[in-house]
């Protein structure tokens, strides 16, 4: 991954092939943010001048590239837009700083180096421009090999993101601003190794060949893991899980990562949708919703990559993830719609819909998490489509069976700069899911469908545990092209919203 350096340096001294600052939206015009003045000197304090003579105002995403004047040894500034003005205390919001870090990042791919001279007046902003610059710099480029058999002269691959992202204005041998880097940077290792996970096609992985790699990291970072295959979810009656891997080739497993501090106070368990590939079982997706359904794993690997964040972090809580991971393929062997599974928790399940297969494996899940009593649950999954359809590309929603605990999550979110929405369980699409013939089916009502399977999840959640779902379908593989920190595919959406809860854990701030 991308290095990352508090440095010492000032903004005219450092050499690095480019430096950024930032610029905002003020109600005249173009506004230099705090940690350009260096470089409006090297350009004779006429540098917003010249940028907005270049046609930069300042907006939020906007970046613009210009020559370094002689007094800087970086030879190439970029201004990145903040957005407006701060109204208050000239603070700028944490968000901000991210996005503008991690554009700038991107458009450095295949530099060396650069320097990050943007607004810091507190450790939290630090932190935010080292997050938004390392997430900005991610690439995958593990399938991109550069070879042409027809052309075997021509040169190609991908090129290799920023190497270096150097902070300034940071205080390098404060304790506070060595903590936040070292955050900074556990953190996004964690989120773009759910970036990976989520970006490798199908045919690389799949459920055994990812509880491999959780199995790697547990040693590696001391997580305990325990993986459960198909012999084991047969002998333990886990009809979830099994009923929806039963048509693939390759057999589904329930991994459980365990991480645990010897003075924690409160356990946290996690449970991850882990679905490698998704074809929609016998109930086919149709044309055109095929073709990203790698993805539908994306649950799992936030739960995976924040069970060892909390790990790497040293935090004083408890964390359990369960990653309930299977392929949804049609075969003569799969469940059909019709027949009835037997859950682990004892219940049974009509399946109505073979593509409404991650609330059946979540179940078995959530059945065996509460098992262990944790203090709270949250379960993460790329469930639904009606979800997209309600809060669209960006925005996960948030049930829960205890308001004030959605409450708690969704501020969460909202701080570390994941968008959310808290959602309702409304009792009355309930009696939508009766069945005839089982105790449950794993469909209801059409209108409100993310809705319905939340209410799905919440009949296997144990009695007297704090719960919620977060229904990340939307924000979790992103189709369109990149902004902000944001990339093209896999995003690790909810990864910082979970560590920062097993932080507040920790702290005892949830109660």
């Amino acid at each position: 991954m991308t290095a990352l350096t508090l440095s010492t340096s000032g903004a005219a001294t450092l050499r690095a092939d480019a430096l950024v600052v930032g610029v905002a939206k003020g109600d005249k015009g173009l506004v230099l943010a705090p940690g350009a003045e260096a470089v409006d000197k090297a350009f004779g304090g006429k540098l917003a001048a010249v940028l907005e003579t270049l046609g930069a105002s300042g907006a939020e995403g906007e970046l613009t590239k210009l020559p370094a004047p002689d007094g800087l040894k970086a030879p190439v500034v970029i201004a990145a837009g903040l957005g407006p003005v701060p109204d208050k205390d000239g603070s700028y919001d944490a968000e901000a700083l991210r996005r503008a870090a991690g554009s700038a990042a991107r458009s450095l791919t295949g530099s060396k180096k650069a320097g990050f001279a943007l607004p810091i007046g507190t450790v939290e902003d630090a932190e935010a421009i080292a997050e938004g610059a390392l997430l900005g710099a991610y690439a995958f480029t593990a399938y991109q090999r550069g070879e042409n058999k027809l052309a075997p002269k021509a040169s190609g691959g991908a090129k290799l993101p920023l190497a270096e992202v150097a902070v300034l204005g940071a205080k390098p041998r404060d304790k506070a601003f060595k903590a936040a880097a070292e955050r900074a940077v556990a953190l996004v290792e964690e989120i773009n190794r759910a970036r990976d996970l989520i970006n490798t096609p199908p045919n690389d992985l799949y459920p055994e060949s990812f509880a491999a790699v959780a199995s790697a990291a547990g040693k590696e970072h001391g997580v305990k893991v325990q993986v459960l295959d198909e012999k084991a979810l047969v002998k333990g009656g886990y009809g979830g899980i099994l009923g929806v891997g039963q048509g693939a080739s390759r057999g589904p497993r329930l991994v459980k990562l365990a991480y645990t501090h010897p003075k924690a106070e409160k356990t946290l368990a996690l449970v991850g949708k882990g679905i490698t590939y998704d074809s929609g079982g016998i109930s086919l997706k149709p044309a055109g919703h095929n073709e990203t359904m790698k993805c539908d794993m994306a649950g799992a690997a936030a739960v995976f990559a924040s069970v060892v964040a909390a790990a790497r972090l040293g935090l004083r809580v408890n964390v359990t993830g369960w990653l309930a991971l299977a392929e949804n393929m049609p075969s003569g062997n799969a469940t059909r719609p019709g027949d009835v599974l037997n859950m682990y928790s004892g219940k049974t399940v009509e399946v109505l819909n073979t593509d409404a297969e991650g609330r059946l494996v979540l179940a078995d899940a959530l059945t065996r998490a509460s098992e262990e009593k944790p203090d709270a649950i949250v379960d993460v999954a790329t469930l639904t489509g009606a979800m997209v359809l309600a809060l669209g590309n960006r925005t996960f929603g948030i049930m829960a069976n205890d308001d004030a605990f959605r409450t708690s999550i969704h501020e969460i979110a909202e701080e570390v700069g994941e968008a959310s929405w808290p959602m309702p369980l409304p009792a009355d699409l309930r009696k939508g899911m009766d069945s005839p013939t089982a105790d449950i089916a794993n469909m209801g009502e059409r209108m409100g469908g993310g809705l319905v399977a939340g209410l799905f999840l919440k009949e296997f959640v144990g009695e007297g545990i704090a719960w919620a779902h977060l229904d990340i379908a939307g924000p979790a593989f992103h189709e369109g092209a990149p902004y902000g920190y944001t990339p093209k595919g896999g995003t690790g959406s909810a990864v910082r919203t979970l560590v920062k809860l097993a932080e507040r854990t920790a702290a005892g701030d949830l109660g």
